[in-house]
């Protein structure tokens, strides 16, 4: 039941070229940094992407694009990365934005074995695009599809030998739903502790889900913008 792995080499080392893959993380908070600079490490190919973003230009999701292993992504916010707008823009990455909320519940629709559900959201715009719609009441709602991977990358804040792990703050965001859509789910914590350590009141992704995890190193943390005022108000 001993979940943890060595390294985060040898957590991503049976990654297959053209996987579907979820990465947990709301811009750069909550990021399994870790797991994706091992997995650049690899560098696969044809991998087909589902994050809420893209990283930016050199750091996270951004040096996979940076050696060239996406070929699609799903996402909802995109713009922070200069180096996606590119590959976009020359048809090189399929790309497919959808509504934050509707992200998330496709997403939290895998993993609870949900197959589609109707949604308001999009109605009338490129999002309803090719999609079912259907009256209920006095709305009308498109129907979205849920969304499976093969692998989730996720990061926690701590985590037990049998995969147990606890979230801190905003940086939870999309990790746990994430970590029951997939068929392999693979988790980086900052703390690991022993299976008994951890309030179970503050378990939010049960180890059930949890197929291996790593202790991630030397974090870095970054903000992807910094906005600094000096005197003189507004």
């Amino acid at each position: 039941m001993n979940k943890v792995v060595p390294t985060a080499d040898d957590a991503v080392a049976d990654v297959a070229p053209g996987s579907t893959i979820m990465l947990g993380g709301f811009g750069l908070c909550g990021i399994p940094e870790n797991l994706i600079a091992a997995l650049v490490k690899l560098r696969i190919t044809g991998l087909h992407t589902i994050s809420n973003n893209m990283g930016v230009d050199g750091f996270g999701m951004g040096l996979m694009l940076e050696a060239g292993m996406i070929a699609s992504h799903i996402g909802s916010y995109v713009g922070e990365n200069r180096r996606l707008e590119t590959l976009v823009l020359k048809g090189e990455l399929d790309l497919t934005l959808i509504p934050q909320g509707t992200l998330a519940e496709r997403i939290r629709a895998g993993g609870a074995g949900i197959p589609a559900f109707y949604v308001p959201t999009g109605l009338g715009t490129v999002v309803a695009e090719g999609k079912e719609t259907r009256k209920i009441g006095d709305r009308t709602y498109v129907l979205e599809q849920a969304l499976h991977a093969d692998v989730a990358l996720i990061k926690a804040w701590k985590g037990d030998r049998l995969g147990n792990l606890v979230y801190r703050k905003t940086a939870r965001n999309f990790n746990p739903a994430m970590a029951t859509a997939a068929k392999m789910t693979i988790a980086e914590v900052e703390v690991l502790v022993e299976p008994g350590e951890l309030d179970p009141d503050h378990i939010v992704t049960p180890g059930i889900y949890v197929n291996r995890l790593v202790v991630g190193a030397a974090y870095r943390k970054p903000i992807e913008s910094k906005f600094i005022q000096s005197g003189g108000g507004l």
